[in-house]
């Protein structure tokens, strides 16, 4: 569609402000597009003032945009932003907003590029029939553009409850808030438990997003490590005395970016620990909906074990479905979840109610399940692709573990490899890779790369993709 807009905002430049513009049949005709190309096309002219349209007229030249004006000085912010910390117990903290680790998973690529760097799956592996009938079906729902319940549509909510705990567990619809997906959520949570200036425990590596919120909000991320079962909870007890934080951020299932499930013998730890320093634990149940085919039975999320409201439960539909249907849900018990609730609606008041019926009509339906099942097949099938291309162009690397849910294998390079370059001369080979050291709150133990699979459009992508890269590592 690009090159069609080109085209048109040439063209359209030999009228005269206030002339009539070709009819869309006319354009179609001309460029030998479909209508919805030219449709879209047209659009975006007028967002950019090239052209108006009148209901019934049709389009119009719009009038000549005065000359921008220059730019002030605005080297006076730089002395402003830099002034910015917050102060705890502890000492102050700078606040800084860094997203270059979220960036490595949402900037699309150049054109062309072998993407795994994505955070999100396939478009071959998207409900998009199912979504599409979800909305068009939220549409019809009388009051659908009323303000919703601030907390979220009671249903849904319902909902997320008996997916975290069971139909008989100890959450209900009242325990829960609907958020603009997971990313929404552990902001919430952060700004309602850990003080600025203060500390938050977080595994290390993980998340780089949380790292990021973390530091946007004045939070100092203190590491504690993760090994092949999961968080160290033999060292989660002295974390908590030695830093006095009263807030764990963890992910139990399928963790990113090292993919490891916590071990049986260390849920009950974190538990203990958690409330023996009365410290809360933010659960990250991220990839639930994305173990794969052969996964089997998962274990159950922590806040399922949790009788004394510990665990804030954060998880989210959008890696299941579509990157833009951010929809996910908070989940506690007790004074915290008003906390919760009072921070989300100072911050964005709720989430748009079509979205949230939207969200309500799809996982009521029998594309629900069936969409799941295609997900599940096809991350198994892409994961199997990665890690025998892997075995067979970099056999003597240190392999990745390969977990049987997620959507990414995390790479551990040679000691001394350099991890910026390899990504760098990647992109430039064709492929794009997420760096390591991002997702790591204190200084990386060694050059690492996490390589999405669920982002490539199958085996012969990623065949070729590994090829590239051992193209670099060589």
């Amino acid at each position: 569609m690009g090159v069609l807009v080109a085209s048109l905002r040439r063209d359209f430049e030999r009228y005269q402000p206030g002339e009539k513009l070709p009819s869309s049949r006319a354009l179609v005709e001309r460029y030998g597009v479909g209508p919805v190309t030219v449709s879209r096309a047209v659009a975006q002219l007028a967002a950019e003032g090239v052209l108006v349209t009148r209901p019934g007229a049709g389009a119009f030249r719009a009038e000549r945009s005065a000359p921008v004006r220059p730019g002030g000085d605005t080297s006076w912010q730089e002395v402003a932003l830099s002034a910015e910390t917050a102060t705890g117990a502890r000492g102050s903290v700078p606040r800084s907003v860094e997203d270059a680790g979220v960036l490595a998973t949402l900037a699309a690529p150049p054109p062309g590029t072998i993407s795994f760097q994505g955070g999100y799956p396939h478009p071959s592996l998207r409900p998009d029939r199912a979504l599409a009938s979800a909305l068009a079906g939220a549409a019809r729902r009388p009051g659908v553009w009323e303000q919703p319940p601030i907390g979220g549509i009671e249903e849904l909510r319902g909902w997320f409850a008996r997916e975290i705990t069971g139909p008989t567990g100890h959450l209900d619809a009242s325990h829960v808030l609907i958020t603009a997906g997971g990313q929404s959520a552990l902001t919430t949570a952060l700004r309602a438990l850990a003080p600025p200036g203060g500390s938050v425990l977080v595994e290390s590596p993980t998340y780089a997003g949380l790292l990021a919120v973390a530091r946007a909000s004045g939070v100092r991320p203190v590491p504690v490590p993760v090994d092949a079962d999961g968080l160290r909870t033999e060292l989660l007890e002295g974390a908590f005395r030695a830093t006095g934080a009263r807030v764990l951020v963890c992910q139990p299932l399928f963790h990113n970016p090292t993919g490891a499930v916590l071990a049986p013998e260390r849920r009950s730890r974190v538990l203990r620990i958690a409330r023996e320093a009365g410290a809360f634990v933010v659960e990250d149940d991220f990839a639930r909906r994305l173990a794969h085919a052969d996964a089997g039975s998962l274990p159950p999320p922590l806040a399922a074990d949790d009788e004394h409201g510990t665990v804030v439960h954060v998880c989210s539909l959008t890696k299941a479905t579509s990157p833009s249907l951010r929809v996910g849900a908070l989940a506690a018990r007790g004074p915290v979840l008003r906390r919760l609730r009072a921070i989300q609606v100072v911050d964005s008041f709720f989430v748009p109610r079509p979205l949230q019926e939207a969200a309500l009509e799809l996982v009521g339906s029998p594309a629900w399940h069936r969409h799941l099942r295609a997900l599940a097949a096809g991350l198994s099938e892409r994961r199997s692709a990665m890690g025998a291309a892997l075995l067979r162009e970099l056999p003597w690397l240190e392999q990745p573990v390969s977990r049987r849910g997620g959507y990414h294998l995390w790479l551990p390079l040679p000691e001394g490899a350099d991890e910026r370059g390899v990504v760098a001369e990647a992109l430039r080979s064709g492929v794009a890779v997420a760096p390591g050291h991002v997702y790591f709150p204190a200084e990386p133990p060694g050059p690492h790369l996490r390589l999405s699979f669920a982002a490539t459009a199958g085996a012969h992508e990623i065949d070729e993709g590994v090829r590239l890269l051992a193209g670099v590592l060589r």
